[in-house]
């Protein structure tokens, strides 16, 4: 099992700012733990009594609606913290977490963590700063939800994908979501998701391989209204 002070994921997130005894006492009471795709890691309600440490692998962050639809809010990929909130709260979860591929995570216990944010104020800030663009990117889901069309955030989601998480050697996405997965990420129906798919391939915007999503005209996305 790597040591907290030795792995380089750290760097991606607050983790950067302990010190190494800090990492040194942190990496002796972790836990390693391989997460299959579809796995749900924790759901709406859940007490998180720590948080994880993505080491490889992307999870999707959802909420359930009244009508029982699902909303993707958010994806965390590798290098991210998952439920850091919990550090500052003791608030239930109010999203539910899902692999969307086999994930490698580290669980730090909150009791564990909670000292170093009290004692080091570098990581206190680092926590806050990684908080504020959460509450930053929120507040752009919910513009672009008022402002923009159904074409428009799917062409984004698809850039924000091809930006994020890179292409296959066949220059497909790396990442494989589902059509219903897409129509949540934008707030939409599933079969309007499916059709304004459709319309991108006519128009030579994509092309599909099996069910993987290749972008053939990156600038056509970018002025898709």
């Amino acid at each position: 099992m790597a040591k907290c002070e030795q792995c380089i994921i750290k760097q991606f997130n607050s983790l950067k700012s302990l010190t190494k005894s800090e990492l040194m006492r942190i990496s002796s009471c972790k836990t390693s733990k391989i997460i299959k795709k579809g796995t749900v890691i924790f759901e709406e309600g859940d007490v998180l009594n720590g948080v994880y440490c993505v080491k490889d692998g992307i999870c999707k962050l959802s909420k359930l609606s009244e009508n029982g639809k699902d909303q993707i809010v958010k994806m965390v990929v590798k290098g991210q913290l998952l439920g850091q909130r919990s550090l500052i709260s003791d608030a239930s979860s109010n999203l539910q977490a899902t692999a969307l591929n086999d994930m490698e995570v580290c669980f730090i216990p909150k009791t564990e963590i909670i000292a170093d944010l009290q004692k080091n104020p570098k990581f206190s800030f680092d926590v806050l700063k990684e908080m504020a663009n959460d509450l930053k990117e929120a507040d752009d889901v919910i513009v672009n939800m008022a402002q923009k069309s159904v074409r428009q955030r799917l062409a984004e989601t698809l850039m924000y994908i091809h930006d994020s998480f890179g292409v296959n050697p066949d220059g497909t996405l790396s990442v494989l979501l589902s059509r219903e997965d897409y129509a949540s990420i934008v707030g939409t129906a599933t079969e309007s998701a499916i059709r304004v798919l459709s319309q991108f391939k006519k128009e030579g915007l994509i092309s599909t391989i099996g069910k993987f999503i290749k972008i053939e005209d990156f600038n056509g996305l970018k002025r898709v209204e």
